[in-house]
């Protein structure tokens, strides 16, 4: 095997800590000595060892003289762990290669310098635009300060997510449900408007698959809502934040209702048209270490996050079906000409259930 290869394994092992880790990196490390795996592991819990430590303390054998690959640059400082670069030093490792630099400032380079500077070899950037897209969340999150954001929207072929009365069970198949579920694991949190809680009722949980329920996330500018909706009776399964006006303030009574269910309110500010304002809310929710929301509806707020430019990636499932009048997905964005378009980049397509998903990047 190659460094490629190893570097392949390396980002199947930090799959693992999908929905463990956030908002740290998913990492996973291998030692070869002698043309062996002689040691492997990953980082498996936020706060627990990284993936380097756990291959050290996996190994079969003596890993002096071996070579440790990592797909994410090792740590320099001390966080919730010791610097991983100086065990690595220690324990007489003689070559690392390494998928990406870590673009935290308190790494960026200074694990790689550390090690090169004590001796060992490294070998860097290897299958990096792999290791990037593995940890997109965490490189949006350290690089802007800002959670990644994905749109997920089901919609018919022509393009609604409802009839005209708001129905939209159901548009997509059991199977793409499913394949929902299995994403809302891989997300902290997810989020949809105040409309979409009056006119579904969602859980927002997961529950066709096994994994983590994500934190949910409701925009309620005026505090509209009152507190009947099953989300906001189910903190037991996950934390549920409410999203609304700094002018909401005065609304003590239902504010009360709230934290007695276990709801956490953060208050933002809004624009002159009254409208939170997305940027300043998406911040807040930086602070509370969500790096990654998937935006599930409605209309309004899917054309809110497009025309603030605030979103990433756009994943949108297809149902074969024509309904005419109804709800659709996407209203005024602010484009004025076909000559100006938002532009996206198709990244992948996908059949599930009858279903076409479609997956956009900006």
């Amino acid at each position: 095997m190659n460094d490629e290869s190893y570097i392949k394994l390396t980002l199947e092992l930090a799959k693992k800590g999908i929905g463990s880790v956030s908002p740290n990196p998913l990492v996973g490390a291998v030692i070869i000595k002698n043309d062996r795996i002689i040691g492997a592991g990953y980082h498996e819990k936020f706060g627990s060892n990284h993936a380097e430590i756990n291959a050290i303390l996996n190994a079969k054998e003596s890993i002096e003289d071996s070579t440790l690959v990592v797909n994410l640059e090792p740590c320099s400082h001390h966080g919730k762990t010791p610097p991983c670069a100086d065990r690595i030093i220690e324990s007489k490792i003689k070559k690392v290669v390494i998928g990406s630099v870590d673009p935290n400032p308190l790494v960026a380079g200074n694990g790689i310098k550390k090690l090169k500077e004590a001796g060992i070899e490294v070998v860097q950037n290897v299958l990096n635009n792999e290791c990037i897209e593995l940890n997109k969340f965490f490189f949006k999150f350290i690089s802007k300060g800002l959670p990644y954001v994905t749109l997920k929207i089901a919609q018919t072929i022509d393009s609604k997510i409802a009839d005209k009365k708001y129905n939209s069970k159901w548009i997509t198949s059991a199977e793409s449900r499913t394949f929902v579920h299995n994403l809302r694991t891989e997300y902290d949190a997810v989020l949809i408007g105040s409309n979409t809680v009056k006119e579904d009722n969602p859980s927002l949980t997961v529950r066709h698959v096994e994994g983590r329920n994500p934190k949910r996330i409701i925009l309620d500018t005026n505090l509209s809502l009152s507190t009947k909706y099953q989300i906001f009776n189910s903190t037991n399964i996950g934390e549920v934040i409410l999203l609304t006006s700094k002018e909401s303030k005065n609304k003590v009574k239902k504010l009360k209702k709230f934290a007695q269910l276990g709801v956490k309110v953060i208050f933002c500010k809004t624009n002159n048209d009254g409208k939170i304002l997305l940027k300043s809310a998406l911040k807040k929710i930086a602070k509370e270490n969500i790096i990654s929301v998937m935006v599930e509806g409605g209309s309004k707020v899917f054309s809110s996050f497009i025309a603030e430019k605030l979103f990433d990636e756009l994943i949108v499932f297809v149902g074969p079906k024509l309904i005419g009048e109804g709800i659709c997905s996407i209203s005024d964005i602010g484009i004025k000409s076909i000559k100006r378009p938002h532009k996206l980049h198709l990244k992948d397509v996908q059949m599930i259930g009858g279903d076409a998903m479609l997956n956009y990047r900006v």
